[in-house]
């Protein structure tokens, strides 16, 4: 068994939530994961201010160590960016930042295929904050 430890990222805004919307969220929840034995440690990582995928925010999870990212709702250009950092990104999760790694490592998570459309780097008439439904 590969005793790899892998470094996920998860935006989270509250209550140990993933965020509907990756550029909104509070901050970044980075689990470090050894297949054999699960979590071995977290760390949080202030988000940067400003849009998701132009905050400089991959570079940041790319010297972590951070491979794989789970999120909610989130662009095409943030996902983009992250792949160019090497970051894998699921998209279109909801729920418990441990329970969705958990999920994912167990093979119960799959990316939803959809990204967020609605973002854009403008105003979008609701203040600029919008969330994504899918």
């Amino acid at each position: 068994m590969d005793n790899r430890v892998m470094k996920v990222a998860l935006p989270v805004r509250e209550n140990n939530q993933i965020d509907g919307h990756f550029g909104h969220c509070a901050y970044f929840e980075v689990v470090s994961w050894q297949e054999d034995i699960g979590k071995i440690e977290s760390k949080r990582i202030p988000s940067l201010q400003g849009c998701g995928c132009k905050s400089g925010i991959a570079g940041v999870l790319a010297a972590e160590g951070v491979t794989l990212l789970i999120a909610g709702g989130i662009g095409n250009g943030a996902v983009n960016v992250l792949n160019r950092n090497g970051i894998e990104v699921i998209r279109g999760i909801e729920g418990d930042v441990l329970a969705a790694v958990e999920k994912y490592f167990a093979g119960e998570l799959a990316d939803s295929g959809e990204s967020c459309s609605a973002h854009s780097h403008h105003a979008s008439g609701e203040g600029g904050h919008h969330a994504c439904s899918h």
